[in-house]
């Protein structure tokens, strides 16, 4: 008999380090035991799964055309393209057979947080997705050295108005606060004479391509963190992720959205990060003792629900009926890709779990059960049903409340697969 701590540890393994199991996944990978299920699970390999992927073009739409007319239909294209950036992500999360590298690409996009609600073109942030992808499990100082030249990042920032008469601070403050370094670690001095260093650098918003005016560019030499030299874009980045508060700092944001919002990670962890290396840092965190603790609970945000149900339900978002009515139903949960609130990103965990959300998620819940395969549930016997359905999904166990709700369900599978889906062992990873 399966021991309730590996079937817990197992289910936060698929859910949060990956994006919910497949049909047939979760037993598949509890057979063969916790440390090879972990291997499968943090894997990064060629994904056969992604070969279903259909990109649709995302074309550099040049300036927007003087005819009131014409300019109409272009702006309709850029909301639309828009829409479109967003399912094609949610469609590789969903297809992927090996989403590690999904998920991780995910954790980055609310880390390096952009809008297009201000950049406005699908290309820049498909770009910048891309980025995010290449150096999701890499080393920080080159991802870091990417995202400082990311013409997304810098618009969303205000990079083409921080030039060197006229200082722009926000990417020197946001870099050293929200991605680097963390409060306290830094003073206003420090993001004033970073702010120079980040002079210069210009946006072609239509195609996201960056480039640099050595005559926009402040070139004396400033001081930053307690080292004065001429600095560049990628020469400060170096500088201030080298500092010991960078590891500190991006252990605890990946402790914070895998592990625990509320307790502290140990602090063995950031000397596990202190060659940089992401990959080094986001197993040892998936080999913590706390992935066995029931304590440790985090609540799935929306995308990350809507992904895990059409993972199961073997639905691909760009094939649902309406795109836009998916677009909708999401954003009044409060969450699409692309589209985070501010430069600090979404908020995480118990934050989800409002009143405001459960018409919507019902709602969407319903949308994939009739779109979706129930094969899962309709090919075994209805006393079997109940535990077939938290094998299908993941779930380690239901609560007796739970379980009890479910019962009155087996002779509906979709009925009881839209409870399941909504249940809070389901939108709330034990």
């Amino acid at each position: 008999m399966t021991a309730a701590s590996d079937r817990l540890e197992l289910s936060r393994l698929v859910h949060r380090f990956g994006l919910g199991p497949k049909p047939g996944e979760y037993l598949q990978l509890l057979a063969g035991g916790i440390p090879q299920a972990r291997a499968k699970v943090l894997a990064r390999r060629f994904d056969p799964g992604l070969n279903a992927l259909v990109t649709p073009p995302f074309p550099n739409m040049g300036p927007a055309p003087s005819d009131p007319t014409a300019g109409l239909a272009y702006w309709k294209e850029v909301g639309a393209q828009s829409l479109s950036v967003g399912v094609w992500w949610m469609d590789r999360m969903v297809l992927a057979d090996y989403p590690f590298i999904e998920r991780m690409t995910w954790f980055w996009h609310g880390h390096w947080a952009t809008s297009i609600t201000k950049v406005s073109y699908a290309l820049p942030m498909k770009i910048q997705n891309e980025t995010l992808r290449t150096h999701a499990l890499g080393n920080f100082v080159d991802m870091s050295r990417a995202m400082v030249k990311d013409g997304a990042l810098i618009y969303w920032l205000d990079g083409p108005e921080n030039v060197a008469y006229s200082p722009n601070e926000n990417l020197g403050r946001e870099f050293m606060e929200l991605f680097t370094l963390g409060v306290g670690n830094y003073s206003q001095t420090d993001v004033h004479q970073a702010a120079l260093g980040f002079t210069g650098y210009d946006v072609d918003m239509t195609s996201g391509a960056v480039t640099f005016d050595p005559k926009m560019h402040d070139n004396s030499a400033v001081s930053v963190l307690g080292k004065r030299q001429v600095f560049h874009a990628v020469s400060l980045s170096d500088w201030i992720v080298s500092r010991p508060e960078n590891a500190k700092f991006i252990a605890r944001r990946l402790w914070f959205r895998f592990i625990s919002t509320t307790v502290e990670p140990p602090a063995s962890l950031a000397k596990v990060f202190e060659q940089r290396d992401i990959s080094l840092l986001i197993n040892a965190i998936a080999r913590n003792p706390a992935m066995r603790r029931p304590q440790y609970s985090q609540a799935k945000s929306p995308v990350e629900w809507f992904v895990s149900a059409s993972r199961a339900l073997r639905v691909t978002p760009s094939k649902l009926p309406e795109s836009a009515a998916l677009a909708w139903l999401l954003f009044s949960m409060g969450q699409f890709p692309f589209n985070p609130p501010s430069v600090g990103g979404w908020p995480s965990d118990e934050a989800w779990l409002t009143a405001a959300a459960i018409p919507y998620r019902v709602n969407l819940a319903n949308v994939l059960v009739q779109n979706g395969d129930l094969a899962p549930l309709t090919s075994v016997p209805k006393a079997k049903i109940v535990q077939a359905a938290a094998d299908w999904l993941g779930v380690a166990q239901w609560s007796t409340r739970t379980e009890r709700a479910l019962n009155q369900a087996v002779s509906d599978p979709k009925q009881l697969a839209l409870l399941a889906l909504n249940a809070p062992e389901y939108l709330v990873n034990a």
